[in-house]
């Protein structure tokens, strides 16, 4: 588990716009705060990433997610909450609240409450949901250890956050709320 001060060196490099590498369910992730416009883009840049694909957010609880969700109720919000905290994107509908930067072209966001210890921790220390996804450029495979970040994106990345992997051979399992479709199994 990374210690207390590389989890303060991450909450800060995101406080000051940065982009962070850290372990994810199955793979390194990169991160960045979700309502800094420059941070998503210099993320997106660093992954040569199409902005209208969208994000995903993470967090440690749905409390820090509910502002970019927008109304739904008990009922409908079930069928993620009973997969959370656990290794599960779902698309929701996304809030006025959520940047377009974030969403990319859909009027939904990606969000997953994360049971990966150490990326469950940084969103608690953080105070906030942070964006998640894959470390590597658009269509190559994707870090599996903090050492590739490094060798592959240099000082591009302003903080790593050491640790294991969650143990799952693939990324998480993306479904639509609405329609119930599996996007990505």
């Amino acid at each position: 588990m990374a210690s207390t001060l590389q989890l303060r060196a991450a909450c800060h490099a995101l406080s000051a716009g940065g982009v962070i590498a850290y372990p994810t369910e199955a793979v390194w992730g990169f991160g960045c705060e979700p309502q800094n416009r420059h941070a998503c883009i210099k993320l997106l840049h660093l992954k040569e990433r199409d902005w209208r694909k969208g994000m995903i957010l993470i967090a440690s609880d749905f409390e820090q997610l509910r502002p970019y969700v927008g109304p739904l109720s008990a009922k409908e919000l079930a069928p993620a909450m009973a997969t959370w905290p656990g290794p599960a994107t779902w698309l929701l509908p996304a809030s006025d609240f959520t940047p377009e930067w974030v969403r990319g072209e859909h009027d939904s966001i990606a969000v997953r409450v994360t049971a990966h210890p150490l990326a469950s921790a940084l969103c608690r220390a953080y105070g906030g949901p942070i964006v998640s996804t894959s470390a590597n450029r658009a269509g190559q495979s994707p870090a599996m250890s903090g050492t590739q970040v490094r060798l592959w994106f240099g000082m591009q990345v302003d903080a790593i956050l050491n640790g294991a992997l969650g143990g799952l051979d693939k990324p998480t399992q993306i479904r639509d709320l609405r329609s119930g479709t599996l996007l990505r199994p």
